[in-house]
């Protein structure tokens, strides 16, 4: 049974579709990669399942309870970081920390020390002195210190520098291994593929691809680098090879996977001096989804 599970969630604030028909089904010991552009719909689609939003339409449940009536009984096993986070700024960091960790019940204060030196934190300052990295880092701390079931997690490496992203993405793996499951919205796409075990991406309030990594990659194209004894000609004009270049006496171009077979087949007759391949990315797909579509990255 699915931990966080939306069906057909639909969103209309007046005339305009925010949501339109939205699944999402995060299992125990699952990270699931919610991507899109801004305003594709993620943010709403969090709010619904966090009862901050009621849905116009559909259902939303996490751990079989309604998302939007069980709301206070949810939050008590639920963590979450938005990606823009507000913090009293009278408070200091480490007061801040130590007031969510309480209203989880959890007193770990060496888990709690652990997190504030990996992601570099000083506690004693006041956190209207803080740069949006350290308020995220604040917003990370409280939640990696608390004993949740699912961290809900939204843009959460926002104003992050890449050293403390990577100390981000240990956090969710470790989390993982304890069996805790983690919905991850993102347009960091080497984030998502680094941590991810299904994706789901949103482009105008609608879903338009889910599946694991590799369930997605079969959409998208192989790079080849090749070098050959003999030159190969109308290579363009075989099926399946796309974007043919020629840099420096090698041969540059792009194979849809589900016709690699056959074109390998073709390529080997005139003598494979170099061959090298790159698997296809999480950012190719995610492109081509959006190539055209005007909306910002």
């Amino acid at each position: 049974m699915a931990i966080l599970k939306a069906s057909n969630l639909a969103k209309k604030f007046g005339n305009f579709t925010a949501l339109d028909g939205v699944n999402l089904d995060v299992n125990k010991g699952e990270v699931y990669g919610f991507i899109g552009p801004n305003g594709a719909g993620k943010t709403t689609t969090i709010r619904i399942l966090l009862g901050i939003l009621k849905a116009t339409a559909g259902q939303a449940t996490i751990f079989g309870m309604d998302a939007w009536k069980d709301a206070v009984e949810i939050h008590k096993r639920v963590a979450y970081v938005p990606g823009e986070v507000n913090l009293w700024s009278n408070l200091t960091g480490g007061e801040v920390i130590d007031l969510f960790v309480k209203l989880r019940g959890n007193n770990n204060k060496s888990r709690r020390q652990e997190l504030i030196e990996r992601f570099q934190l000083d506690p004693s300052k006041k956190c209207g002195t803080y740069s949006k990295g350290n308020r995220q880092k604040v917003a990370l701390i409280a939640a990696f210190a608390s004993d949740a079931d699912i961290y809900i997690l939204d843009e959460p490496t926002s104003g992050l520098d890449p050293l403390m992203e990577r100390v981000f993405q240990e956090y969710v793996m470790e989390a993982k291994k304890e069996g805790k499951s983690i919905l991850l919205s993102s347009h960091i796409l080497s984030e998502v593929e680094r941590l991810c075990d299904k994706v789901s991406i949103i482009r105008n309030g609608k879903i338009i691809e889910s599946g694991s990594l590799e369930e997605l990659r079969h959409l998208t194209r192989t790079g080849i680098v090749l070098n050959t004894k003999q030159p190969i000609i109308d290579l363009n004009n075989v099926e399946g090879i796309h974007n043919v270049e020629e840099k420096n006496n090698s041969l540059y171009f792009h194979v849809d996977s589900d016709q690699l077979d056959s074109v390998m087949k073709y390529i080997s007759q005139f003598g494979i001096v170099k061959l090298e391949v790159a698997p296809p990315t999480l950012e190719e797909l995610f492109m081509r989804h959006y190539k055209g579509d005007g909306g910002e990255l």
